[in-house]
């Protein structure tokens, strides 16, 4: 699949639990999705890949976050790419194990494209990746940078 604009078919995972991490990693493995994986393991560090953008590192089609993040929570790196005048267009897909209503609510006030609950099940897990990949990476097309 060619990249739409500056956008490769990678995605930047804001987790902090290594085992989130390798259970995604794993599913979208075990799907045979075509995905490059980055992994930002707290806010801050999340919130430097803006940087990173800016100097050339490939910008993800679509960020998983966390909500439950140290130094700085998931809650304030949405907002915090929202805001971005350039790189406010890419799609965050919050993927959290929080079902609480007010983060689901501020989640979406802040402009998360979509709200994800965190599945035990590692089957039902392997679907959803799927489905993150098949949507947020195939089919949904993004504006080019400038």
């Amino acid at each position: 699949m060619k990249p739409n604009g500056d956008f490769q078919n990678k995605l930047l995972l804001v987790e902090d639990n290594p085992m989130d991490v390798d259970l995604t990693k794993r599913a979208f493995a075990m799907n045979k999705l075509p995905v490059v994986i980055e992994v930002a393991s707290d806010g801050e560090e999340a919130i430097g890949y803006i940087n990173r953008w800016e100097a050339g590192l490939p910008i993800p089609k679509v960020i998983l976050l966390d909500l439950k993040l140290p130094k700085i929570g998931g809650l304030q790196v949405l907002k915090t790419y929202k805001l971005h005048s350039i790189y406010q267009h890419i799609p965050v897909v919050v993927l959290t194990s929080s079902s609480e209503e007010r983060d689901v609510y501020t989640a979406y006030e802040y402009g998360a494209n979509s709200y994800i609950v965190k599945e035990i099940d590692f089957d039902k897990f392997l679907d959803i990746a799927a489905q993150i990949e098949n949507y947020w990476c195939r089919l949904n097309i993004l504006p080019r940078q400038t």
